[in-house]
């Protein structure tokens, strides 16, 4: 998964905002040297999307539900067999 851009910058700026420091410099430093971190970080983390998830719960759902199918019609041959 990749993060936009839009949502590393909000959370580099809610981390830095969460810095208690009247130094508006140093803040903007420290804003700056996070959004690389914080990118590198969460490439690593192998995360997916809401909607990558959801698209892989739905065909999991619908997988379960034909293998409990299958096992029932199993289930009736064999003991018809």
């Amino acid at each position: 998964m990749s993060f936009n851009l839009n949502n590393i910058e909000k959370l580099a700026s809610a981390i830095a905002a969460a810095i208690p420091t009247h130094d508006s410099e140093l803040k903007g430093e420290i804003k700056k040297n996070l959004k690389p971190i914080l990118s590198s970080a969460l490439k690593k983390m192998d995360l997916v999307t809401l909607e990558d998830f959801e698209l892989q719960k739905s065909i999991l759902k619908k997988t379960r539900q034909k293998l409990e199918e299958l096992e029932k019609k199993i289930a009736h041959l064999e003991k018809n067999s």
